[in-house]
């Protein structure tokens, strides 16, 4: 850790435990070089908790308070994302929904984060169906309430939007005037298409129920140890329609999985062995 002056004592034993009561509610495996991180996330949480202490805060955390819980993980959850992050995805996709027969085609983003990769996600199969209107239903969960609640608003800086590729921007958002200027609402078509739910991916029951067509889960697995991605992964398997794809981040890697995911391309994965899809309660 960095030795300079600190608003609140900080003492490798704080970090201990914020680390464990991380790992034991969401899964997030947090290494040493992050403890500069937790500091400067969780000191807001002091100041506005009224603390005096990161041990009164953890008392305070480990007494169950409910509120206080769901702001130490939106703290700690890291929520990098842009549109058409890692486009070799998108025209697979495209070409994987086209073949499906069934409808509506189902596609569940695990971690939706601000909302850039469902709307991304909404953006391509509005162009491979070429409908406002496609017969798609779009499931984005993330664990973190403060992000579900700006992707479901839908509204982002204009600069946020110069990887789009041409014309997508005139055609899928609604650019702001006066007080909004500068800003863009992503167009009432996109956000129809989306549900956005709030889901640990460590939680005993999942709020959402299958089959899925595809599932995107892009840079989540780096969080987690090995032990904690095979029991997602595993959770995965029977929400997944036989055909379905794994859309994976492309630092990401499934070959300790292989019994469960066979790689089909760049970090896109389909079911090692066919089976049933199952459904879990909605």
């Amino acid at each position: 850790m960095a030795t300079e002056k600190r608003e609140f004592p900080f003492t490798q034993a704080d970090f201990e435990t914020i680390r464990k009561l991380l790992y034991d509610h969401c899964g997030i495996a947090l290494n040493d070089r992050k403890q500069d991180m937790v500091y400067s996330r969780l000191t807001r949480r002091l100041r506005l908790t009224g603390t005096k202490s990161f041990r009164e805060y953890l008392d305070h955390l480990e007494v169950g308070h409910g509120e206080e819980w769901e702001a130490f993980v939106n703290a700690l959850t890291t929520n990098l994302t842009s549109f058409f992050r890692e486009p070799h995805h998108f025209p697979i996709l495209a070409e994987h929904i086209l073949g499906v027969s069934r409808r509506p085609v189902r596609i569940w983003c695990s971690a939706s984060s601000t909302g850039e990769e469902p709307y991304t996600i909404a953006m391509t199969v509005i162009d491979a169906f070429d409908s406002y209107r496609p017969p798609v239903e779009i499931v984005a969960t993330d664990i973190d309430t403060n992000v579900l609640d700006k992707a479901r608003a839908g509204v982002y800086p204009l600069d946020r939007l110069e990887k789009l590729p041409d014309g997508a921007a005139k055609r899928f958002f609604l650019k702001g005037k006066g007080p909004h200027e500068g800003f863009a609402r992503v167009r009432p078509e996109l956000q129809s298409l989306i549900t956005f739910k709030r889901l640990n991916l460590l939680d005993n029951s999942w709020p959402i129920s299958g089959p899925f067509d595809a599932i995107f889960c892009r840079n989540v697995m780096i969080y987690f140890d090995k032990a904690t991605q095979r029991k997602i992964l595993e959770r995965f398997v029977p929400l997944m329609t036989p055909d379905a794809l794994l859309f994976a981040g492309h630092s990401e890697s499934l070959h300790h999985v292989s019994d469960l995911f066979r790689l089909q391309g760049k970090t896109v994965y389909g079911l090692a062995k066919a089976t049933a899809p199952l459904e879990t309660s909605r």
